[in-house]
């Protein structure tokens, strides 16, 4: 069994196609942000992707794989840290999609976590508010929109116009973007957008590909749209967020 964890402990994890078993002296939230993750949560399995968390109760074994990229944030509890009613009904219902509400929060623990250790006192805020969120969602039906981004964000690159999404999603134009607004609160095109500059910032901080490469793969026309993109969206050029964010690491032969 893991030693304990402290009282918080954020991370950004990802996961590969060998199962990565374990169990824990403390509690655990998994929160997807890119990509899909099967996770098995003592015999209750499910196909994991973002807009879900997973409760993982202390001392539950639990298996975590994927055969795609992927990132989750994992939050650490202690288990103390959890009313025992609310642990007792996560543990009972495991996994829960979230409100857009709970979304963008995640969105914004993504961020400050990229950037590097949050302080305590901002994890702590952030703890009660996930959780209250999390029992208070009753079950919800499969999402309408769970095929069409598993294939856009294995294909980030395709030629993802608001008609090929509608296509692959079986619906209208007009009901794709009244099912975007409901489970995400946002459009397919800025959804489509947030799911390049996530794929893009991933390849930039783990691998030696080239920029204009990136560009290509990610869905942009060249290298100078990228470069728009990246401006718009977090100040810096791809060179310089490269630059600023790149891991240790040995660099690929």
């Amino acid at each position: 069994m893991s030693s304990m964890s402290p009282r918080f402990s954020l991370a950004v994890r990802s996961y590969g196609v060998n199962p990565d078993i374990d169990r824990h002296s403390f509690t655990q939230l998994v929160l997807p942000i890119s990509g899909t993750l099967t996770l098995d949560i003592a015999g209750q399995g499910r196909d994991l992707e973002p807009s879900w968390a997973a409760f993982v109760d202390t001392g539950t074994g639990h298996a975590t794989m994927s055969r795609r990229p992927n990132r989750s944030l994992i939050l650490d509890l202690e288990t103390g840290a959890v009313p025992p009613d609310m642990r007792e009904r996560l543990a009972h219902r495991p996994f829960v999609e979230l409100p857009p509400q709970a979304i963008r929060l995640v969105d914004y623990m993504r961020m400050v976590a990229e950037d590097g250790d949050p302080a305590p006192p901002l994890v702590a805020h952030w703890v009660p508010l996930l959780l209250d969120t999390l029992v208070r969602q009753p079950p919800r039906p499969a999402s309408r929109l769970a095929a069409l981004r598993a294939a856009i964000e294995a294909a980030p690159g395709s030629p993802w116009t608001t008609g090929a999404m509608a296509d692959h999603a079986a619906v209208s134009v007009s009901r794709l973007h009244a099912l975007f607004r409901a489970e995400l609160d946002t459009t397919p095109r800025a959804w489509l957008a947030g799911v390049r500059l996530d794929r893009v910032r991933e390849w930039l901080r783990h691998t030696d590909r080239p920029i204009a490469e990136i560009a290509f793969a990610a869905g942009y026309a060249d290298q100078s749209a990228l470069t728009r993109a990246m401006r718009r969206a977090t100040g810096l050029t791809p060179a310089a967020y490269r630059r600023q964010n790149r891991e240790t690491r040995p660099r690929n032969p």
